[in-house]
């Protein structure tokens, strides 16, 4: 399988490990041109491309960029793709967007908006860079870690479970896009680890209008 990786930072990098290590060809993209990712470790194997060439490469395509930025993604060469979207919204980076301050949306809802066409699924942004670059572990109640997805589309979701469990991982189906809520930011399933269970109970406890505090992820 070829999978286009826009966005070059530690998620984008990680993931990118993730696939070749599963036996999968990847193309890292930023915005600002291929000349600009001179930084990438060589030994991660992965091909450097502008944007436009890592979504004409990729059966899929992961976005992992700041949220902010969404708007500006291509929507005609993504129509039709795979997209996974691993973005989260942070407020003092992106500035203040109402529709998510005031829970009118998800990210996932406002990139679904924009990227019409689009086989949308929320996958990867529930986990740190660190542990998606160690792959699946197994977690101290003996059972693999899982990550959560969401999407509206069965078959493009089938297709990312399938992916999350060649990198080791289990996976939880937490439903629709609109239901994405449940593992973004500062929610309790949010980038600690849990396996399958835990990952349920976690998305069932979150409350829309009730976040966890600042870091108590990073435990």
């Amino acid at each position: 399988m070829r999978i286009g990786v826009i966005g070059a930072g530690f998620i984008g990098q990680a993931f990118a490990r993730q696939v070749i290590a599963a036996g999968h060809d990847v193309m890292i993209s930023n915005s600002r041109g291929p000349q600009t990712l001179s930084s990438i470790p060589p030994k991660i194997g992965a091909q450097i491309g502008s944007l436009h060439e890592a979504i004409g490469f990729g059966e899929i395509i992961l976005i992992a960029i700041p949220f902010h930025q969404y708007a500006t993604l291509p929507v005609e060469p993504l129509r039709d793709k795979i997209v996974l979207d691993a973005n989260n919204y942070y407020p003092d980076r992106d500035g203040s967007i109402p529709e998510l301050d005031e829970r009118w949306a998800t990210t996932s809802g406002l990139l679904a908006q924009h990227l019409t066409g689009s086989r949308l699924v929320k996958a990867f942004n529930a986990i740190l860079a660190s542990d998606l670059e160690k792959g699946g572990q197994t977690l101290p109640s003996g059972n693999r870690r899982a990550l959560p997805i969401a999407g509206d589309d069965d078959a493009a979701k089938e297709s990312v479970a399938r992916l999350v469990r060649q990198f080791g991982f289990d996976v939880v189906d937490a439903g629709s896009l609109a239901e994405s809520w449940r593992f973004e930011r500062a929610k309790p399933a949010y980038c600690i680890p849990f396996d399958r269970e835990g990952v349920r109970q976690a998305l069932d406890e979150a409350q829309r209008d009730i976040d966890m505090p600042e870091g108590s992820w990073r435990r």
